[in-house]
């Protein structure tokens, strides 16, 4: 237990859930330049392509991204010489790698609706709501006292900014709990022995992105017709990273 400077001793549960915050805000700060690319990339073997076909091919991409990630990890413990240790080290590694391609994910699709990301509230807001499911567009649509279909598209976009810091302070604890357990049991399965790590660690991923995946869908709802204005004017990859 820490002290903290004005309110005494720090609980180290606090500690820990003020720890996965602060990998959830590193993530989106990373992946949130990399948005546009990761469209143009769905969008490279077709540039034609309808925004519905660009969101199933993000879905695929991110589906097959975590999955890999989690197999690959989960496999170093059956490796001659990789010990529970190191395999437990990759994986919290891995932890933020999970993150950061969720993130991408999320507000990828949003994107694409045309929901604006530029405000880090609405990003946040975005990524929880998406990895919390059915939890998240719960506390959403109850917070910001509006009801319907696509809280992506109605609440998101449309909501002042005060409204989602309200929203993502529910979030956010929801996230510590749900997140921070998950994650836990997916990591004590990656280490088991003879390969078994990499089964469970790889299927662990494809679970969390299905749901992931699932949970988007229901925020934003039908994919445009037509790209949106944002994102069919939005200049190339390359002016975009120097943001």
């Amino acid at each position: 237990m820490t002290t903290g400077a004005h309110d005494g001793p720090v609980p180290e549960a606090d500690l820990r859930g003020q720890r996965a915050l602060d990998l959830l805000d590193k993530a989106i700060d990373i992946q949130s330049p990399l948005v546009r690319k990761n469209i143009a990339r769905a969008r490279q073997r077709n540039p034609e392509a309808t925004p519905a076909r660009v969101i199933r091919n993000l879905e695929r991409m991110y589906v097959s991204a975590l999955t890999g990630t989690g197999a690959a990890v989960g496999g170093t413990a059956a490796a001659p010489g990789v010990g529970t240790g190191v395999a437990l080290a990759l994986s919290a590694g891995e932890a933020l790698s999970s993150l950061e391609l969720t993130a991408l994910f999320a507000l990828s699709i949003a994107e694409v609706h045309g929901v604006p990301i530029d405000e880090l509230e609405r990003r946040r807001t975005i990524v929880m709501g998406i990895m919390l499911g059915g939890t998240g567009s719960t506390t959403i649509t109850k917070i910001a006292e509006r009801t319907g279909q696509h809280w992506g598209r109605q609440i998101v976009a449309k909501v002042p900014l005060e409204t989602l810091r309200q929203i993502n302070k529910v979030l956010g604890k929801n996230f510590v709990t749900k997140y921070g357990t998950k994650q836990g049991i997916i990591v004590l399965g990656r280490v088991a022995p003879f390969g078994i790590g990499a089964v469970i660690g790889g299927g662990a991923n494809a679970a969390l992105a299905t749901l992931a995946v699932r949970a988007g869908r229901r925020a934003f709802g039908p994919p445009p017709t037509s790209w949106p204005y944002l994102t069919h004017n939005a200049p190339p990859a390359s002016e975009n990273s120097h943001r």
